[in-house]
C-alpha cells in the first residue's frame, strides 16, 4: 500500500508497475508533451515537466521506496515530521536510521503550507554534509539522459519516433544515465553513498543526406541549415540556426559519412557532433553498383531477332550509338570502360564502367498463324 499515487498517475501507471513499464510510460508521455512538438500548446511544457520529474523519482528504486512509504510532500519538505511514534527512516541505515549523512533538508524559496499547487515544481535541497546542494534536473536534462541511456527505442508501435535535435537525426551514445541529474557533489543520499559517475560523453547525431547521381558524379558543396540548442550567458536554453557547407567529393558512395565536430546541441560534456550520411536518390536511367553504372535497353522480340539501333546518353552527357544487326539474347550486355562513376580513391581521375544491358520483351500471346509462321522460319 503506497502513501499516494500522484507520480504514478502522472505517468498513467499503477503503483506496482515494473521499471520497464515506468520507462515505457515516460517515453510515451515525454514524446507526447515535449515543448518542441507542442509549440502552440502552452500547457505542454508543464505536463512535460510533471512527467519528467515523476520519472526521475520513480526510476530510482531507493527514491521510489521513500516516496511510496511517505509521499511526495515528505521529499519536498526534506523530511517532514512523521506520524507520532513512527521513524520515517527506520531501517534505512546510519545513526538513528538516517541514510548516509543525510541529516536534513532545507527547502529553498519556501512553500507555504508545504503544499504543491498546480503539480510538481522544481525544488532544492541541501544536505547536512559540507558544501553543495541537490537540484532536480530540468525536464530537458532528464529527457536527454533518458534518450542517451537507450530510452528512445522500442516504445509501443503507436508512438512517434524520438524527435531529432536536428529535425530528423538520431542522437547516438553509449553513455548511461548518470548521477549528474541528481546534482549531488558527493554521494546520493538515497543511493547508499555511491560515488558520482563521470559526465556522459557527447552524443553524435546522424542525419541522412539524399543526393542525385549527378551530384555524386560531379561533386558539389551542399549548404545545409540546421537548428542547434545552446545556453546563453544567463543559462537560458536558446535555439539558433546555422548553415553548414557540406563538401561532396566526386564518386562518393552511399553510406559515406561527412563529419562535423561540435556543431550540435550544447550538453554538459560539450557540443554534439553531426554526421551526414550519404544516400542516393533513384535515377530514371541509371542504376549504380559500386563505381559502375548500368543502363537497360528494352527490345521487342522483332528487334531482338532482326537487329536494332539506339542512341544512349551517359551520365556526363556523351552519346553512344549502339547498333546490333543480328539477334540479341535476353540478359546479354555490353561494357564500356571508364564511362561510369568517378573512383573517389583516385580523386576522381579514374572511372568505373558503363554497362548496357538488354531486356527482350516477349509477346504475351500468339495467334495460331503466327505460331505456324515462326515454326517455319525458325
Amino acid at each position: 500500500m503506497v502513501k499516494e499515487t500522484k507520480l504514478y498517475d502522472q505517468l498513467s501507471v499503477k503503483p506496482d508497475a515494473t521499471q520497464d513499464e515506468i520507462k515505457k510510460a515516460y517515453r510515451k508521455a515525454a514524446l507526447k508533451w515535449h515543448p518542441d512538438k507542442n509549440k502552440d500548446n502552452p500547457n505542454a511544457a508543464e505536463k512535460f515537466k510533471d512527467c519528467s520529474q515523476a520519472y526521475e523519482i520513480l526510476s530510482d528504486p531507493e527514491k521510489r521506496k521513500v516516496y511510496d512509504q511517505y509521499g511526495l510532500e515528505f521529499l519536498l519538505r526534506g523530511g517532514a515530521a512523521p506520524p507520532p511514534g513512527e521513524n520515517p527512516f527506520a531501517g534505512a541505515g546510519g545513526a538513528g536510521g538516517m541514510p548516509g549523512s543525510f541529516q536534513g533538508f532545507d527547502f529553498g524559496g519556501g512553500m507555504p503550507g508545504g503544499g504543491m499547487p498546480g503539480g510538481a515544481r522544481s525544488f532544492h535541497f541541501t544536505t547536512g554534509g559540507p558544501g553543495g546542494s541537490f537540484n532536480f534536473s530540468n525536464p530537458e536534462s532528464i529527457f536527454a539522459e533518458f534518450m542517451r541511456g537507450g530510452g528512445g527505442g522500442g516504445g509501443g508501435g503507436d508512438e512517434d519516433d524520438a524527435f531529432s535535435f536536428f529535425g530528423g537525426g538520431i542522437p547516438r551514445s553509449s553513455a548511461n544515465r548518470s548521477s549528474r541529474a541528481r546534482g549531488f557533489p558527493g554521494a546520493d543520499p538515497f543511493g547508499g553513498g555511491a560515488a558520482r559517475e563521470a559526465a556522459p560523453e557527447v552524443t553524435t547525431v546522424e542525419r541522412a543526406l539524399p543526393l542525385t547521381l549527378e551530384e555524386l558524379f560531379n561533386g558539389i558543396t551542399k549548404k545545409m541549415k540546421i537548428k542547434r540548442k545552446t545556453f546563453d550567458e544567463t543559462g537560458k536554453r536558446t535555439t539558433s540556426d546555422q548553415v553548414l557547407e557540406v563538401p561532396i567529393k566526386p564518386g562518393l558512395k552511399k553510406g559515406s559519412k561527412i563529419k562535423f565536430k561540435g556543431v550540435g546541441d550544447q550538453e554538459e560534456g560539450g557540443k554534439q557532433d553531426l554526421h551526414f550520411i550519404v544516400e542516393e536518390k533513384p535515377h530514371p536511367l541509371f542504376v549504380r553498383h559500386g563505381d559502375n553504372l548500368e543502363h537497360t535497353i528494352d527490345l521487342d522480340i522483332k528487334e531482338a531477332l532482326t537487329g536494332w539501333k539506339r542512341t544512349v546518353t551517359t551520365i556526363d552527357g556523351k552519346q553512344l550509338n549502339i547498333e546490333k544487326s543480328g539477334p540479341t539474347g535476353p540478359g546479354t550486355f555490353d561494357t564500356y570502360p571508364s564511362l561510369g562513376m568517378p573512383i573517389s580513391k583516385t580523386g576522381g581521375h579514374e572511372r568505373g564502367d558503363f554497362i548496357v544491358k538488354y531486356n527482350v520483351k516477349f509477346p504475351t500471346s500468339l495467334t495460331t498463324r503466327q505460331k505456324q509462321q515462326l515454326r517455319e522460319i525458325l
